[in-house]
């Protein structure tokens, strides 16, 4: 008997599609991140204030709004990243 595990995913094999998959995670828990802290943001200025809704609806879109410019962000870093990854390569 071998005592040698069999590998489910091999890394090297799938890379392109490991980093995209992380990728789309990191946006998707950005965007639901802003959106759900400012949410109890809001919910508890709120119930604090007593402006029934108002701050809430408010917070909700500027988390929108923030978890927006932050995946912008990201996805701008990722692009910038892979074209001096492709530069460096090309200069070889």
């Amino acid at each position: 008997m071998s005592d040698r595990r069999k590998s489910y995913f091999n890394y090297g094999k799938n890379r392109a599609w490991a980093e995209n998959a992380a990728l789309v995670m990191q946006i998707g828990l950005t965007m639901a991140g802003s959106i759900i802290f400012c949410f109890f943001v809001g919910l508890y200025l709120d119930r604090w204030l007593g402006t029934r809704g108002v701050l809430l609806i408010l917070f909700i879109l500027f988390g929108i709004v923030g978890g927006a410019v932050t995946v912008y962000r990201q996805i701008g870093d990722m692009l910038k990243d892979k074209h001096s990854e492709r530069n460096n390569h090309g200069d070889c």
